[in-house]
């Protein structure tokens, strides 16, 4: 990642954000004395191990602040944006949430959505964060919400399905073709796409054309910058996957998973699917369910050339409190515990990947715990020179227009000229409409 620092500054100025003034340390969590007894509500999403540690930093907190009550909303990826953006509509959002990257867009334009959090300086320190970092969570000049770390997508292997038919792990886009027939003739696949996380096909194919052609998909400040023909070949390079075996066809994935996430499939931990494409940061989840040390990072695919560019990263998560909460000095203390305490940062080591506080990623390596999955990935991508991720590459509504293609695509309703067409209508439509109009747009 050579060049993050001015991507998040670009990426500063594309969503009218202005600078903030350096951070100094500062005094925070007062004394129980000064904190009001209350109840908070904490929300996230995730997989078995980021609830498992996040309710064991949940404990930590009670045991210094009994008076005050963290109570947990937690769940998948699936909905949950739907669900958040429902409370926030009613007034109903928790205190403190983990929130996603382009919830920025729709839930606050305005910068008013979500709570000043620069308003909070005595009980949330900063200190610990450079502005480039800070810059991804600020929404018209206000400081909305603290990035919990900055991932990307990455490729992880089944090691021992890879071993048992001889196969080393894919370098370039032609290795991982070639793979589909080797694969094949064990009725396995060496890589699949997850259906259930919105986007994760489309995501392949915009890395595998932006490395191609040097374009961004969607660009930082929201215009669209594939052509018609680049979705049409982006398409393409999807069912040439499918028909390769590859990957599984979106109707054997349905058949076969049901609604089931990726990593909770017998396909997945039974070895018929031998390889993933995963956030860094969310990696976890499916490391959980295979045997320890199965499952390992791998490198990210470039062309014969041996250029690897085109992959992209973004803040994986970020923290917000809630701009209706009654106790905002409260529900930052809770923040700053996640994000800087010491005896939590180990907790949660890298359940939420690689922690952007350096108070928290100091601590990892102090206790040797900066190891792991998260952290292969994370080194893969800094020798990498990767894109700063589109807010608006993000979006809901904008990944539903990704999946109908793909679907339509590899169920043979559509060819790939007329997906394509509609897609690049689809996109540029409400791109238009999103930067003019309501970003609630349905």
């Amino acid at each position: 990642m050579k060049k993050f620092i001015f991507k998040a500054a670009a990426l500063c100025c594309a969503l009218s954000l202005s600078a903030c003034t350096s951070k100094k340390a500062v005094s925070v969590t007062p004394p129980d004395g000064s904190l009001d007894k209350c109840e908070l509500r904490f929300s996230w999403w995730g997989g078995d191990d980021r609830h498992e540690a996040t309710l064991k930093t949940i404990d930590l907190w009670s045991k210094k602040h009994p008076d005050i009550t963290i109570t947990p909303e937690y769940g998948g990826w699936d909905g949950w944006t739907e669900k958040v953006t429902a409370q926030m509509k009613g007034g109903t959002e928790p205190d403190i949430m983990q929130i996603n990257y382009d919830w920025l867009i729709t839930m606050s334009p305005d910068g008013k959505g979500f709570y000043d959090l620069d308003s909070l300086s005595g009980t949330l320190d900063l200190s610990g964060f450079d502005e480039d970092t800070l810059s991804f969570g600020r929404a018209d000049g206000k400081l909305n919400a603290v990035t919990v770390s900055l991932s990307g997508r990455g490729l992880f292997y089944n090691s021992e399905a890879y071993s048992a038919i001889g196969a080393d792990y894919p370098r370039t886009w032609s290795d991982l073709i070639a793979l589909g027939e080797s694969f094949g003739s064990h009725d396995a696949y060496p890589l699949d796409l997850d259906i259930q996380s919105g986007g994760t096909a489309w995501y392949l194919a915009v890395v595998y054309i932006q490395q191609k052609t040097g374009r961004q998909f969607i660009t930082l400040d929201g215009e669209l910058g594939f052509t018609q023909e680049d979705i049409r070949d982006a398409l393409d390079f999807y069912k040439l996957l499918e028909d390769n075996h590859v990957i599984r066809t979106v109707k054997t994935r349905t058949d076969e998973d049901g609604n089931a996430a990726l990593y909770q499939s017998s396909e997945f931990i039974g070895e018929k699917v031998a390889g993933v494409l995963e956030w860094g940061s969310a990696v976890g989840k499916y490391e959980a369910v295979l045997p320890k040390g199965v499952l390992e990072a791998g490198p990210l695919l470039a062309g014969e050339n041996g250029n690897n560019s085109g992959w992209m990263i973004k803040p994986s998560l970020l923290y917000a409190v809630s701009g209706h909460t009654k106790y905002p000095d409260e529900a930052a203390a809770f923040m700053d515990l996640l994000l800087n305490d010491e005896e939590c940062a180990k907790i949660l080591g890298t359940t939420r990947g690689i922690p952007a506080s350096r108070k928290a990623s100091s601590a990892l390596e102090k206790s040797g715990a900066l190891t792991g999955l998260s952290k292969e990935s994370q080194d893969i991508l800094n020798e990498t020179d990767t894109i700063t991720i589109s807010p608006y590459m993000e979006l809901s509504r904008m990944k539903s227009f990704y999946n109908t293609a793909i679907e339509s695509v590899s169920y043979g309703t559509a060819d790939t000229e007329a997906a394509a067409e509609q897609m690049y209508r689809s996109v540029t439509e409400y791109l238009e409409k999103i930067k003019n109009e309501d970003p609630n747009l349905p």
